[in-house]
C-alpha cells in the first residue's frame, strides 16, 4: 500500500509501469523492479535501475548528476513515509558514491530529513554538505531554518546573512532574517 492511500482496492497499475516497479520495490522484490525500470526508456527508469542496484548493496550503472538532483530526495522520502528503513539505510550508504558526481546530494538528503522531522539526521546531513560546498546560499538557507526551529537564533541569523552573502537578493533568506530579527536584537 502506498502511504498517501488508504485502501489498496483502488490502486490499478499498468504492468511494465513506472508504479509497477516502485510497487514491487514496496513488496521486496527488487528483482521484478530492475526488470521493469530496465524495459522502460525514460530518465526515471534509468535512475530507477540505479536506485535497485543501490537497494541491493552494487551499483553496476551508476546515476547521474541530473537523476540524482531529481530523483533522490522524492525516492528517500518515498522510502520513509513507507517505513522502508533497510531500504533508507541503504541509500544512505551510497552517498559517498553519490556525491563524487553531485556534489549537492547530501543537501538533498538533509531537507528530506528536515522535512521529515528527523532533525539530528538532517544536521548531520546540512554538515556534510557544508564540508562539500560552502558557498551554497540554498545550503546556509536550510541551516538557518534548522537552527531556527532549534530555536538557536544567533546560529540561525549567521547562516542567513552567510547566504544573503551570497545571493543578496535571495527573496526566501529576506524574508526569514526578518523573521530571526525578532528573536535576536
Amino acid at each position: 500500500m502506498f502511504f498517501f492511500q488508504h485502501k489498496e482496492d483502488g490502486i490499478k497499475f499498468k504492468p511494465r509501469s513506472i508504479e509497477h516497479a516502485y510497487l514491487a520495490i514496496l513488496n521486496d522484490d527488487l528483482e521484478s523492479a530492475e526488470a521493469v525500470f530496465e524495459s522502460l526508456d525514460s530518465p526515471r527508469a534509468l535512475w530507477g535501475c540505479s536506485l535497485v542496484q543501490i537497494l541491493k548493496g552494487f551499483i553496476k550503472v551508476f546515476p547521474t548528476y541530473f537523476q540524482i538532483r531529481n530523483f533522490l530526495e522524492i525516492d528517500l522520502d518515498f522510502l520513509l513515509k513507507n517505513q522502508k528503513i533497510d531500504y533508507v539505510e541503504q541509500v544512505l550508504g551510497a552517498l559517498d558514491i553519490l556525491a563524487d558526481i553531485n556534489q549537492e546530494t547530501y543537501k538533498y538528503v538533509a531537507r528530506v530529513m528536515y522535512e521529515n522531522r528527523l532533525f539530528n539526521a538532517a544536521k548531520k546531513y546540512l554538515d556534510k554538505s557544508k564540508s562539500v560546498f560552502y558557498n551554497d546560499p540554498e545550503l546556509h538557507y536550510m541551516f538557518a531554518k534548522y537552527h531556527m526551529q532549534m530555536r538557536e537564533y544567533r546560529e540561525a541569523g549567521f547562516y542567513i546573512d552567510e547566504c544573503l552573502r551570497i545571493l543578496p537578493d535571495y527573496f526566501p533568506a529576506k524574508h526569514i532574517k526578518s523573521e530571526i530579527a525578532k528573536y535576536v536584537g
